[in-house]
């Protein structure tokens, strides 16, 4: 009964019918959130339906604070792994710069996977070889140990270092050149250099060196120098972006429904420390400001966590209780956080930055899993069976349709054949309308042909009205079945073939319900039934079939499948807009042109040829823009009025 659960803070643990935890979350109050799935189940997200459905009981524990509800949920996910919670996978494997300080001698070295207790993390960095050009820089101030154990201890019971102690970038504790407590001193000095307290050894350096200058021990003076130009060269190799106070991790993501990409700068004295990214599974209904507060958990959660927590965490977007991630995040690091989100400035612009990474890798996480000839394989073969098709879709067209408020409005048509894009064929639609002489459906008024349905009906029609005009033309339809039609190629991409005689074994519509019945309308009008046909909704990535209208085909969230479904239709959507902003600038640049008397299209267009752009054309005089073929004094002193309006 909701009334015996506690109304306190606390996490609550779903299970299944043989006890495994199928999902852990937190709440300030327990019965209200715990109320909030015993609802009818009809009005609950999909996923969130699913997990319900899959559970047989619920549990929970109170805690005293939220905080503590927040450390003890995260706890729990990280052991039991459920598989309803948001899940994190490195987009790759980063290396860092580890120091052992929990050895007798500690050891730098480049360290991948998971943390050790008793060891200090400096990065992660892009690659390998940077934290060992690092080191090489920096072992000339800072002579500490690189080689492993073995070598270690046979240096010890030979009693020789090995080269790097006789070049004197090992302090050589093998062979006992060094004490303990030296040694441990040096490897600590070495750790806040890394951690960014660079200005107090740079001027120790200086000192010695003005020192040693004065004494005229110009050797020692020399090799001081050089020590100050490798520790300045190290620091070179991070970019200075904001101001050398600033100790922060900025986070950034890119995503959709299922997936999202993250990625956050490590920024450490005003320098970009290191980089790191995640791809996020959303296996949970989530938002962006509850994917943050996991995020920050995942980050900040592990062991030994207080070294990493840095001053101040700069987000995309807040989690939904700011204050009591910075009262966690503070006892962590045992000071005061700050988490907010950078709204102007140099932070801002670096969000930005981190933004641009985030939807690159996003990117290429997609790319790489359609790349693998045995993925593609897969994914269309998932395709078929879920779509019940006779083969698999070796060539399949995307649709999509982009306007800014129903002007300029471009269409784009991408291609796969194999999996791949085939970017020779794509290509974009100039939508016509009823007024470029295209046929308004049946039914439908010349102010509702305005939608994207219509838009759509439209492009369906061109593009299989050209496929059966080449057909006849080539002599793979009879002509007696086929009506005639414009023959005028829609194509504005002049590398692409100049026939579609062949149709695409599957077509994608961007869009729902209304998307897909225009395009069915339009094969049916002109008989086009060997074409399979889908819509893709961006909200849920439904699939919705012709004639469907209530039940969307609902693809496995790590479905191959999906995958080349999506990587299709963000294929088209970012064609379409890349096209539709092309028109559109065009468009707002020559408008200024338009309102001239007597400066009709060809003129205009005589006028751009003749001084190659607007700007060069605002740049001429009266007298050279009456010199252009089919210009007068008065239409040129009406054009330089139009280009240079008073104040």
């Amino acid at each position: 009964m909701p009334s015996e659960i506690p109304a306190s803070p606390g996490v609550y643990r779903f299970r299944d019918e043989h006890g495994r935890i199928l999902y852990v979350g937190k709440a300030k109050s327990l019965r209200s959130r715990l109320a909030s799935y015993f609802q009818d189940v009809a009005g609950l997200h999909p996923r969130t339906q699913a997990m319900v459905t899959a559970a047989a009981s619920v549990e929970w524990t109170v805690v005293g604070t939220e905080v503590e509800a927040l450390a003890l949920e995260y706890s729990w996910i990280k052991e039991f792994e459920p598989r309803f919670n948001v899940k994190y996978r490195d987009d790759k494997s980063y290396p860092y710069l580890a120091v052992t300080m929990a050895d007798e001698f500690p050891r730098a070295q480049v360290m991948r996977g998971a943390k050790r207790k008793g060891t200090r993390y400096f990065g992660p960095y892009g690659h390998a070889w940077a934290i060992r050009e690092t080191l090489d820089l920096l072992l000339r101030v800072f002579p500490i140990r690189t080689c492993s154990a073995g070598v270690f201890r046979r240096a010890g019971q030979s009693g020789r270092p090995c080269l790097l102690g006789y070049i004197e970038k090992c302090s050589a504790p093998c062979v006992g050149r060094i004490s303990v407590e030296e040694y441990h001193g040096l490897a600590k000095d070495f750790c806040d250099f890394m951690a960014g307290d660079t200005a107090r050894f740079v001027r120790r350096l200086e000192q010695r060196m003005a020192e040693a200058a004065e004494a005229m021990e110009y050797e020692q003076a020399a090799r001081l120098r050089d020590d100050i130009a490798a520790l300045k060269r190290s620091l070179e190799r991070n970019a200075v972006v904001l101001g050398d106070a600033t100790d922060a991790d900025v986070f950034a993501l890119a995503g959709d429904d299922l997936e999202a990409a993250v990625q956050v700068f490590h920024v450490r004295g005003g320098r970009v420390r290191g980089q790191r990214g995640w791809v996020v599974e959303k296996v949970e209904d989530v938002t962006d400001a509850a994917l943050v507060e996991h995020l920050l958990q995942q980050v900040y959660g592990g062991e030994d966590a207080g070294d990493s927590v840095p001053r101040e965490v700069l987000v995309p977007v807040l989690p939904p209780d700011p204050a009591q991630m910075m009262a966690w995040l503070s006892g962590l690091r045992g000071s005061k956080v700050s988490v907010r989100v950078p709204q102007r400035g140099d932070k801002r612009e670096l969000a930005a930055t981190v933004q641009q990474n985030a939807e690159h890798a996003l990117v290429l996480h997609r790319t790489r899993r359609a790349g693998d000839l045995t993925t593609r394989s897969l994914a269309l073969r998932e395709i078929q069976e879920a779509l019940n098709l006779d083969t698999a879709p070796l060539r399949i067209e995307c649709y999509d349709i982009s306007h800014t408020q129903g002007t300029y409005r471009t269409a784009s048509m991408v291609v796969f054949e194999d999996g791949l894009p085939r970017k020779s064929e794509y290509r974009v639609f100039k939508i016509k309308g009823p007024e470029g002489g295209f046929e308004v459906p049946e039914g439908e008024s010349s102010e509702g042909h305005r939608d994207d349905s219509a838009a759509m009906y439209e492009v369906i029609t061109r593009r299989f009205r050209r496929y059966l005009t080449d057909a006849q033309k080539y002599g793979e339809i009879p002509p007696s079945e086929v009506e005639p039609v414009e023959t005028t190629t829609t194509s504005e991409e002049p590398q692409q073939p100049s026939r579609f005689a062949y149709p695409p074994n599957l077509v994608i519509v961007d869009g729902g319900i209304p998307q897909v019945a225009a395009a069915k309308r339009a094969l049916d009008d002109l008989g086009v039934t060997d074409v399979a046909l889908i819509g893709l909704a961006k909200r849920l990535e439904e699939v919705w079939l012709p004639g469907n209208t209530t039940q969307p085909i609902i693809l496995d969230r790590t479905s191959e499948g999906l995958y080349l479904l999506q990587r299709l239709r963000d294929e088209a959507h970012r064609f379409a807009l890349t096209q539709h902003r092309k028109r559109r600038s065009k468009g707002m640049t020559v408008s200024v042109l338009d309102d001239v008397p007597g400066l009709g299209p060809i003129r205009q267009k005589e006028l751009l040829r003749h001084f190659g752009s607007v700007k060069r054309l605002k740049a001429a005089s009266v007298e050279e823009i009456a010199s252009v073929r089919g210009m007068g004094e008065a239409t040129a002193t009406a054009v330089f009025a139009a280009l240079h309006p008073p104040d």
